[in-house]
């Protein structure tokens, strides 16, 4: 199950964040859906010049807002840091969690982005998180906890080992402190958070120009409110 079926078959009408947009790959689905208003958040300029770009090009119009800022802990400012390999920007390490200055030798942009929290948004309804970025996933939901707490969104999270050393133990550790069960699917059913095993199942070198990984590679995990169990697995295969 990837995060567009997980977000479409417990689909509620409302609020859909998609934090680390990137070009749209997912917003544009999103936006969609029955009754849906995106907010986009995507702080690398040139990713989000290709997602405003993708959403002005849609025959009818979306109801999605974008925003450049990145999403984090407190607001303020911080440093996103892209590694370059061959001279091309690897956007999809953009991280403001890590700076790569382990790796000798490693080209790296920097770029000052503000930030901003779920919490300052003031959302009344919001029903579904997609959240992708690259190690600070912690960061966004600590940003988060009263809208998380008000509000009882279903999340789909990527959580990396190679970003943030410890993410998949301590990111779900945080949900179910807010009442949030986590899993993650795999083999054609949604299995506990017990059943996984880092050591085998999320294997990858931290460095941008590495690009082994383990078989399966299991990074996204989909998260709910406890009290939201029973409905949640009856909409889900498997």
């Amino acid at each position: 199950m990837d995060e567009i079926a997980f977000h479409t078959r417990l689909h509620r009408p409302g609020v859909i964040l998609d934090v680390g947009a990137h070009d749209g790959l997912l917003t544009l689905p999103l936006a969609r859906l029955p009754g849906a208003r995106v907010i986009a958040f995507e702080p690398l300029p040139p990713a989000f010049a290709r997602l405003r770009a993708a959403v002005l090009a849609e025959p009818r119009p979306l109801p999605v807002t974008l925003r450049t800022e990145a999403l984090g802990r407190a607001p303020g400012r911080l440093l996103l840091s892209v590694p370059v390999l061959g001279g091309v920007p690897a956007e999809q390490w953009a991280s403001t969690a890590k700076d790569y200055a382990a790796f000798d030798g490693l080209e790296v942009q920097r770029i000052e982005v503000e930030v901003t929290t779920i919490d300052a948004l003031g959302l009344a309804e919001l029903q579904h998180v997609k959240l992708d970025a690259e190690g600070a996933e912690g960061e966004v939901l600590e940003g988060g906890r009263e809208t998380l707490r008000r509000c009882r969104p279903v999340l789909s999270l990527e959580l990396e080992e190679r970003h943030r050393p410890g993410a998949t133990r301590d990111v779900p550790a945080l949900l179910a402190a807010l009442g949030y069960e986590t899993r993650f699917w795999l083999d054609g059913a949604m299995r506990p958070l017990a059943e996984f095993d880092p050591a085998t199942m999320q294997v990858a070198s931290p460095d941008p120009s590495v690009f082994a990984a383990s078989d399966p590679y299991v990074f996204t995990f989909y998260a709910w409110p406890e009290e939201r169990a029973a409905e949640v697995m009856a909409a889900l295969p498997g």
